[in-house]
C-alpha cells in the first residue's frame, strides 16, 4: 500500500533550457510543497488528465500541463484509438509531472543550470510496482498505428516487456524526455502503483477494439493448418489406402506362391502315375507282342511320342458331339486336315469370324493404297497444294510469351480479378532488389545447384562501416544512373508523397538520414536504434516510411542485428499499363541490370561482398536465354532421330551376310585366292555367284540398294510439313504459338510419326516376302511352303525341324508393286487409324483445359497428328510404291540414276529368313512370355507396380519451381536461393472490396474494426483474427485498413490533421497554414465525434472528407494522411461522388516453397469466401503471385477430368475400331496402368504436378496407345475358330498372341521405343533443369514404362482374356483354297495339347 502523501515536489514549473535542448523542470532537492490550482490550471489539468485531477493539490504549474498536453498530442494520433492505452499513457505522466505525492515515487538524482542560470533537473528516478508497469505495457503493445504499424514501435521503440518500454519513455533524447528518467527495480514501497485500464472493459473510456485488443476478438471458427489437413487417415506412417493396398497385395502374393507351390506338386505326382501306367502298358504290349515289328512312323510320330497332339477344332471340338471320334484322330486322319480343321464342315469350320466395320475399312484402305500406288505424282500434287494452302496461315504467325497470358484462362478467376486491380487501383510495382552479403567461407554462392540452396552456411556478417560506406556510394551511382532518353531513377521510382516527394528505397541506410554524420564508433548504435525502434522519427527514411528489420536485414539470428547476413535492398518502380510508360522503365532496368552485373564482378575486391540481384526484365530475358540455350539440344535431338529412322528403316528386311558392307569384304577377301587357283566347273545347281571370286569387291545390295535412307528423310520431312501446316491452320484461327509448341510439338508428331512409317514399311516387307518376284524362283524350285495371306502363320512349335521362319505355307503368288502396296496398306491402314483417332482424341481433349498454354498445346498437337497421319496415307504410301520400284529395277538409294547390274541368284526354294529382331520375337520372346508361369509371374510384378505407383502418387507435390526454368549458370539462380534465405517479408496481399456503400453506416461498419459500433465480422475485424493463426492463414502482418484511418483522421482530438478554416468551415486548411486560422473538423460538432461511430461523416459528407483525406501527406504532424499510404487503396467513380472498390492490405508469412505458395494462395482465397459471406459483399484476395498460382486450385480436378475423358475416348475408339469391348477394356486399362506409373515415377523422381506435367500426362496417354492398339489389332485379326467359351479358347488365344507379336512386335519395338528413347536419350544433355525434368524424366519414363505394358504385360493379358478375333483380309478364293487343299502339319504342342500329358 502506498503512504500518505507529504505534499512534497521535487520539480516544478519551468526554468528555461539547454543549448539546444526543450524547457527544463525546475529542481527542488530540498523539496517544496505542492501548491493549490487556480481555475484556469484545474480546467487544464482535468482536460488534460481527466477527473482524478477535479480537486486537491498539486505539483506541477500552467506552463507544465501545457508542455504536456502538446507532447500528447503528438502520440495522440498513434494512440488514441485504444481509450485504455491512451489513459494509462496520459496518466503516467500526469502523475509523475503533477501528483501532489510526488516525492512518493520519485527522487531527483541530479541538476543542471539552465541558459538562464536557473536549477533544473538532470535526471530523476520513477518508481513504479511491477503490476503498474505489466498493464501499462499491455494495455499499449498491440495498439495499430498508420497502415501496417504498431504504436509500440513509436511511443516505445519496439519495446517487447515493460521494463524496455520504460527505458524508451526515459531515455533523453531531442524528440523524447528533456531529461533522463530512470525507472529502477522497485522496492514494494514508496512505487507508483495507481489501478489503471484495461483494454477489455466495456466503458467507453476503457475499451479498445479488437485490432488493438486482442482478447476480445471474436472466435473465427476452427481452421485447420495445411500439415493437419495432410494428416488425413493414416496407420503408423502410411495412408489408409497404402495400407490396404499392401495388405491387399501381399495376399495376392502370398496365394499366388500357394497356388503355384501346389500347382507343380500335384502335377509331379500326375507325372508320375503317368509314366507308371505308360511303363505298365508298354511291358504288357512287349511281352504279349514279341517278335512283332512296331510301325515306322512320319517325322510327325516320332516327334511326338509321347505326346497327345490334339488340333483345334478337331479332337478338342470332338468333345461337342457325340457318336464322334476320339481326341487322338490317327496321323493319316490328321494329315488330310487343314489348319484348324475338325469333323465339322471345313468351310463352317476355317472361316474365321468377319467384322463388318473392318471389312470396310480394310477395302477402303485397299483402294486408298491402290490409287495412291498408281498415281504417285498426281497424289503429290494435290496433297501438297492443299497443305500449301494450309501453310498461308502462316501469316497470322504469333507466339505468345507473356506469362499471364500462357497460364492464366481469360475467364479464369485470378486473370479477372488481376485486371480488375490494375484497372482500379493500378499495377502492382516494380520491385528491383538486391541482396549483399560477404564472402562464403565455404559454398561459392557463383556455383548455383538447382533445388538446394547455394548460400553457404557459415557467412561472415555483413556489416561493417567499410561496406556500409560501399554501398552508399554504390546507391549514389545507381540514383545517378541515366538511359540514353534522360531518364533516372527519379523519374520513375514510386513516391508515395506525390511527384515532389521521395523515392521508396529500402535499404539500410535509410536508417541514417545522413551517414556523413557517422563515424565507425557510432553506427552501430544508430543501427541498433534504428532496429529496435523503426518508427523513431531519426530513424525514417526519406519517404517518411518505417523501415522493419526483416526489410532491410536479412539471416539474422533472434535480436543479434549487428550479425546480420545480408543487406536487402529493393527500389520500387511506378508501373503502368501505358505501354511507352513501361519501354521507358525496361531501358532504365536493363541499364541498373548492367551495372549491377559489373558490380558483383568488383565488389569481392572493392568491398570483399558479394552481389545478387534480380531486376524487372531479368525472369523474362534469362527465361528467353534458357530457350534459345536448349534449342541446340532440341535440334540435336532431332537429328539423332532423323538420323535412326533413316538408317534403320529397311533394317528389319531380310538379309544375309553378305548384304553388309562388312559380308560383302568378307567374301571377296575370302574368294580372292580363287582367282589364282586352277579353274573348275561347280556343277550344284545352287551355286552362288556371289561365292564366284572378283577382282574387286561387289557392292552390298542391301546397304546400296535395299536401305532406305531416303525414304525416311521423306518420312520426316513429311513430319515437318504436318508440323507447319497445323501451325499454319491454327494461327489463321488466331490461335497462338508457345515456346512449349515450338520446342516439343516437332518432337511429339516425330516420334509418333516415324511409328506409322515404320509399320507401314515393314508390313511392305512382309508383303514383298510373300508375293514379291523371287516367289516365283521358290514356286520353280518346287517350294511348297510360301506364304499365307496375312491371317495365316506357322506356330514356332510346329516343326523343330523346319527353320524357313515363313509366314505360312500357302501356294507363293507373285503381285504386282501396286498391289503389294495396297494390301499393306489395307492391313495396316485400320491399325494407323485406330491409333490415329485415339491419339488425336486424348490430345484434342486437352483443349478443354482452360490454361492457354495447355490448350494451345493440346490443338497444335491433335492437329499435326491427324495432318500427319494423312500425310503418311497418302503420300507416304506413293513415295513406298516409287521406293518399292527403285528396289525392284535394281537402283542405288538416294541416286536413283545409278542402276546395277542385277544378280542371279539359285535358290533352293527356302525364302530368306525375317531380321534379327523379328526372328527374336517369333523365336524367343513370343514363346516364352506365353508361358503359364511367365505369365502368372509378369501380372504379380505388374501389380507391385501399380500398388507402387499408386502409393507414389500421394506423394506427388504440387508447383513449378522457377529456377528450373532458368539456365544453370543464370545470375537469377544464386538470387532466388538468396531470397529464400534471407528475405523475412511475405509478399502483400490485398483483400479487394465491392458492392458496398461506404458512405452508409452499416456499410462502414462492415468494414472497420478501429469503433466500438464495427461488426464483429468485419473484414478488417476478420484478417485481425486471421493474423493471429497465421499457420493456416498465411497472413503475419496487421492489416491497412483505410476506413480506419480515415474516420480516425477526422478525430477533433488530434488538432494537426482535418483542419477546417474558422470562418469558413466549408474550406480545408492546408497543412502549412496557422493554427490560429483553423481549427479541427469535427470540433463542436453535433452530436460529438465519439468511438460509437456517432457523429463520423456520412453520405455526401463522407465523400468531401474522404476526398481531402486521399490529398493530405502523411508526414510526422500528421502520420493518419491518406495520401501516402491509401493513395491508390481507393477507387472512385469517374465524377468521384462514389467509391466503387477498395482494398485492405495485409502480407503474407514468409513463403519459401511451392507448397507454402500454394497453401497462401488457398488460404487467402478461403478468408475471402467467408468475408463475402460474412459482409455479404463482394471479397476477393489479389496478390502478385496469385495469377501464377490460380493452376494448382484447380489441377488435381483437372487432371482426373483430362485423363478421364482421354481413358473413356480410348475405350470408346478401341471397343469399336477392334470389334470387341472385351479387347477395348483390356487395352485402355493397360493405357490406365501406363499413366499411373508414369505419375508413379512423378512422385519418386521429383517431379511436381503443374501445367507442363499436365501436357507430358495427356501425351503420355497419347503415345500409351501407341504401344498398345497395334499389338491389339494384330491380336484381334487373327481369326477365332473357337467358341469363346471353349475350354481351349485360351491356348487359341495364345496362338493369335504369338502371331501378333511376331507380325508387328518388331515394328513397336524399333519404330515406337528406340526411335522415342534415342531422342529422348539426347535430352539428358541439357543445362535446362526444365527440360531435364519434365520432358527427359517423364518422357524417358513414358516411353520405358510404355514398352513393358505394350509388349509385356499386354500380350499377357490379352492372351488370358481377350476377345474373339476376326479375319483381316476377306475370305478370298486363294485362301479358302488353301484352307481346304492344304496338307497340315500344324501341331500347336504348347497352347493347344493337353499340358498335363507333357513332359516339362
Amino acid at each position: 500500500m502506498e503512504e500518505e502523501s507529504t505534499g512534497k515536489c521535487y520539480f516544478q514549473g519551468h526554468c528555461g533550457k539547454t543549448l539546444f535542448g526543450k524547457d527544463l523542470p525546475c529542481a527542488f532537492p530540498e523539496k517544496i510543497a505542492s501548491l493549490n490550482p487556480d481555475e484556469e490550471l484545474r480546467g487544464l489539468l482535468i482536460d488534460v488528465c481527466g477527473a482524478n485531477y477535479a480537486e486537491g493539490s498539486v505539483c506541477c504549474t500552467s506552463d507544465q500541463v501545457k508542455a504536456l498536453r502538446d507532447n500528447m498530442q503528438q502520440i495522440e494520433p498513434l494512440i488514441s484509438s485504444c481509450p485504455a492505452c491512451r489513459n494509462n499513457f496520459r496518466s503516467l505522466f500526469c502523475d509523475f509531472t503533477c501528483s501532489a505525492r510526488q516525492d512518493h515515487f520519485v527522487t531527483l538524482t541530479s541538476t543542471q543550470t539552465t541558459t538562464t542560470g536557473k536549477l533544473a533537473v538532470k535526471s530523476v528516478d520513477l518508481r513504479t510496482s511491477e503490476t503498474f508497469g505489466e498493464e501499462l505495457y499491455d494495455s499499449c503493445k498491440d495498439v495499430k498505428y498508420g497502415p501496417t504499424g504498431y504504436a509500440m514501435e513509436l511511443i516505445g521503440g519496439g519495446a517487447r516487456n515493460y521494463h524496455d518500454f520504460f527505458k524508451f519513455l526515459g531515455d533523453e533524447k531531442p524528440l523524447g524526455s528533456p531529461f533522463q528518467i530512470n525507472f529502477p527495480p522497485s522496492n514494494g514501497t514508496h512505487v507508483l502503483d495507481r489501478p489503471l485500464r484495461n483494454c477489455a472493459d466495456t466503458d467507453l473510456g476503457s475499451k479498445c477494439t479488437c485490432v488493438d485488443c486482442p482478447s476480445i476478438c471474436p472466435i473465427l471458427p476452427y481452421q485447420p493448418t495445411p500439415v493437419e489437413r495432410a494428416r488425413h487417415c493414416q496407420i503408423g506412417a502410411v495412408s489408409c489406402l497404402s495400407f490396404i493396398l499392401l495388405i491387399g497385395y501381399g495376399l495376392a502374393v502370398a496365394s499366388f506362391f500357394l497356388g503355384f507351390t501346389i500347382h507343380k506338386i500335384m502335377r509331379r505326382k500326375k507325372d508320375r502315375s503317368y509314366e507308371r501306367v505308360a511303363l505298365s502298358e508298354d511291358t504288357s504290349s512287349l511281352l504279349n507282342n514279341q517278335g512283332v515289328s512296331q510301325p515306322v512312323n512320319g517325322p510327325h510320330s516320332s516327334s511326338n511320342s509321347g505326346q497327345r497332339n490334339t488340333l483345334v477344332g478337331a479332337s478338342s471340338l470332338a468333345l461337342y458331339f457325340d457318336g464322334e471320334e476320339s481326341a487322338a484322330p490317327s496321323d493319316a486322319a490328321r494329315n488330310h486336315l487343314g489348319r484348324g480343321a475338325s469333323l465339322l464342315d471345313p468351310m463352317d469350320t476355317v472361316q474365321p469370324r468377319q467384322y463388318r466395320l473392318n471389312t470396310i475399312l480394310r477395302r477402303w484402305f485397299y483402294r486408298l493404297g491402290l490409287v495412291c500406288a498408281r498415281y504417285p505424282w498426281l497424289v503429290f500434287v494435290v496433297v501438297f497444294s492443299i497443305f500449301g494452302g494450309l501453310n498461308y496461315g502462316w501469316s497470322n504467325f504469333q507466339v505468345e510469351t507473356d506469362p499471364v497470358r500462357l497460364w492464366v484462362s481469360p475467364t479464369s478467376e485470378s486473370r479477372i480479378q488481376k485486371d480488375f486491380f490494375d484497372e482500379h487501383f493500378g499495377p502492382f510495382y516494380r520491385p528491383q532488389q538486391i541482396f549483399i552479403t560477404a564472402p562464403a567461407s565455404g559454398l561459392s554462392l557463383t556455383n548455383p545447384i538447382s533445388n538446394s540452396s547455394t548460400i553457404a552456411g557459415d557467412l561472415e556478417p555483413v556489416l561493417s562501416w567499410k561496406r556500409l560506406q560501399w554501398w552508399s556510394r554504390v546507391e549514389t551511382d545507381i540514383a545517378s544512373l541515366e538511359t540514353d532518353e534522360g531518364t533516372t531513377l527519379d523519374d520513375l521510382c514510386f513516391k508515395p508523397a506525390g511527384p515532389e516527394g521521395e523515392c521508396v528505397i529500402q535499404s539500410v541506410l535509410g536508417w541514417f538520414s545522413d551517414p556523413d554524420t557517422w563515424d565507425e564508433d557510432s553506427w552501430e548504435d544508430q543501427l541498433l536504434s534504428c532496429a529496435d525502434s523503426p518508427g523513431d522519427p531519426e530513424c525514417l527514411p526519406p519517404f517518411q516510411q518505417p523501415l522493419s528489420p526483416s526489410m532491410v536485414l536479412g539471416g539474422v539470428d533472434g535480436d543479434d542485428y549487428i550479425n546480420a547476413k545480408s543487406l536487402v535492398v529493393t527500389y520500387v518502380l511506378d508501373n503502368s499499363l501505358d505501354a511507352d510508360s513501361i519501354r521507358r522503365v525496361e531501358s532504365w532496368e536493363r541499364l541498373l541490370r548492367h551495372y549491377l552485373s559489373q558490380l558483383s564482378l568488383t565488389a569481392p575486391n572493392e568491398a570483399g561482398a558479394q552481389v545478387f540481384f534480380s531486376t524487372g526484365v531479368s525472369l523474362e530475358e534469362e527465361l528467353n536465354k534458357s530457350t534459345n540455350t536448349d534449342v541446340r539440344i532440341v535440334v540435336l535431338s532431332y537429328l539423332v532421330m532423323f538420323l535412326y529412322v533413316s538408317l534403320t528403316l529397311g533394317s528389319n528386311s531380310a538379309s544375309g551376310d553378305g548384304d553388309s558392307l562388312f559380308g560383302s569384304l568378307s567374301t571377296w577377301i575370302r574368294n580372292l585366292p580363287r582367282l589364282f587357283r586352277r579353274k573348275h566347273v561347280d556343277t550344284s545347281a545352287h551355286s552362288d555367284p556371289n561365292d564366284q571370286p572378283t577382282w574387286l569387291p561387289r557392292l552390298p545390295r542391301r546397304l546400296f540398294i535395299g536401305s532406305k535412307f531416303f525414304l525416311g528423310l521423306f518420312g520426316i520431312s513429311l513430319v515437318i510439313l504436318s508440323v507447319a501446316a497445323s501451325v499454319g491452320l491454327f494461327s489463321f484461327l488466331q490461335v497462338r504459338v508457345t515456346l512449349i509448341i515450338a520446342e516439343v510439338i516437332p518432337f511429339l508428331v516425330l516420334a509418333v510419326g516415324v511409328d506409322n512409317v515404320f509399320i507401314l514399311v515393314h508390313e511392305l516387307d512382309r508383303q514383298n516376302t510373300m508375293h514379291g518376284p523371287n516367289v516365283q524362283n521358290m514356286a520353280t524350285a518346287g517350294h511348297t511352303g510360301g506364304p499365307l495371306s496375312p491371317t495365316s502363320y506357322r506356330s514356332p512349335f510346329a516343326s523343330t525341324h523346319d527353320e524357313s521362319d515363313g509366314d505360312g505355307d500357302s501356294m507363293p503368288l507373285h503381285l504386282s508393286a501396286e498391289e503389294r502396296v495396297a494390301r499393306a496398306v489395307a492391313k495396316m491402314g485400320p491399325s494407323i487409324l485406330l491409333s490415329t483417332v485415339t491419339e488425336t482424341t486424348a490430345f484434342a481433349l486437352g483443349a478443354v483445359v482452360p490454361m492457354p498454354a495447355v490448350r494451345n498445346f493440346a490443338l497444335y498437337a491433335a492437329g499435326s497428328v491427324f495432318l500427319n497421319a494423312l500425310l503418311q496415307l497418302t503420300v507416304f504410301v506413293s513415295a513406298m510404291t516409287i521406293d518399292l520400284r527403285r528396289v525392284e529395277d535394281n537402283r542405288l538409294d538416294c541416286f536413283p540414276c545409278i542402276r546395277i547390274p542385277p544378280r542371279i541368284v539359285l535358290t533352293d526354294g527356302a525364302i530368306a529368313g525375317y531380321g534379327r529382331i523379328t526372328r527374336f520375337f517369333r523365336r524367343k520372346y513370343g514363346p516364352f512370355i506365353l508361358r503359364k508361369d511367365i505369365k502368372g509371374f509378369v501380372i504379380l510384378i505388374f501389380g507391385g507396380i501399380f500398388v507402387a505407383s499408386v502409393i507414389s502418387v500421394q506423394h506427388i507435390q504440387l508447383g513449378l519451381d522457377q529456377r528450373l526454368a532458368l539456365p544453370s549458370d543464370s545470375y537469377l539462380n544464386p538470387y532466388f536461393d538468396a531470397m529464400d534465405r534471407f528475405l523475412d517479408v511475405g509478399p502483400p496481399v490485398y483483400f479487394v472490396s465491392t458492392d458496398i456503400d461506404v458512405t452508409a453506416r452499416t456499410g462502414q461498419q462492415r468494414l472497420c474494426a478501429r469503433f466500438t459500433t464495427c461488426d464483429d465480422f468485419s473484414i478488417t475485424n476478420v484478417l485481425e483474427g486471421e493474423r493471429k493463426r497465421p499457420a493456416s492463414s498465411f497472413i503475419s502482418e496487421p492489416t491497412a485498413s483505410w476506413i480506419d484511418d480515415f474516420l480516425k483522421w477526422t478525430d477533433p482530438v488530434i488538432e494537426t490533421c482535418c483542419r477546417v478554416r474558422k470562418t469558413n468551415p466549408a474550406m480545408f486548411c492546408r497543412p502549412t497554414e496557422s493554427e490560429r486560422l483553423c481549427r479541427p473538423c469535427f470540433e463542436g460538432a453535433t452530436p460529438p465525434w465519439n468511438i460509437t461511430m456517432e457523429g463520423l461523416p456520412e453520405g455526401p459528407e463522407f465523400i468531401r472528407y474522404l476526398k481531402q483525406w486521399l490529398k493530405t501527406p502523411t508526414d510526422q504532424d500528421c502520420p493518419l494522411g491518406g495520401q501516402a499510404a491509401y493513395g491508390s487503396a481507393l477507387s472512385l467513380s469517374k465524377d468521384r461522388s462514389t467509391v466503387e472498390a477498395s482494398h485492405f492490405r495485409t502480407f503474407h508469412a514468409p513463403l519459401k516453397t511451392q507448397a507454402d505458395f500454394i497453401n497462401a494462395f488457398e488460404a487467402s482465397h478461403r478468408i475471402a469466401a467467408d468475408l463475402s459471406k460474412s459482409t455479404g459483399t463482394t471479397v476477393f484476395p489479389y496478390s502478385l503471385f496469385y495469377v501464377f498460382f490460380d493452376q494448382y486450385a484447380h489441377i488435381i480436378n483437372m487432371t482426373q477430368h483430362v485423363l478421364g475423358l482421354g481413358l473413356l475416348s480410348v475405350l470408346l475408339v478401341t471397343s469399336v475400331f477392334l470389334g470387341s469391348w472385351r479387347t477395348g477394356l483390356i487395352v485402355t486399362t493397360v493405357v490406365a496402368l501406363t499413366v499411373v506409373n508414369c505419375m508413379g515415377v512423378m512422385g519418386i523422381w521429383g517431379i511436381s504436378l503443374n501445367a507442363i506435367s499436365l501436357v507430358n500426362l495427356v501425351i503420355s496417354l497419347g503415345i500409351a496407345v501407341e504401344f498398345c492398339s497395334h499389338i491389339a489389332r494384330a491380336f484381334m485379326g487373327v481369326g477365332s475358330i473357337l467358341p469363346t467359351d471353349h475350354p481351349n479358347g485360351h491356348r487359341e488365344r495364345d496362338e493369335r498372341m504369338w502371331s501378333a507379336l511376331a507380325d508387328v512386335g518388331p515394328s513397336v519395338l524399333s519404330g515406337i521405343t528406340f526411335t522415342k528413347l534415342i531422342g529422348i536419350s539426347v535430352l539428358a544433355l541439357t543445362r535446362s533443369r526444365l527440360l531435364e525434368i519434365y520432358y527427359f524424366r517423364m518422357w524417358f519414363t513414358l516411353i520405358i514404362s510404355g514398352v513393358l505394358h505394350g509388349l509385356v504385360l499386354l500380350p499377357v493379358i490379352l492372351s488370358l482374356a481377350g476377345g474373339p478375333g476376326y479375319a483381316l483380309e476377306d475370305a478370298d478364293e486363294e485362301w479358302m483354297s488353301y484352307a481346304i487343299r492344304k496338307q497340315g502339319d500344324f501341331e500347336y504342342t504348347p497352347f493347344v495339347a493337353d499340358s498335363d500329358s507333357l513332359s516339362d
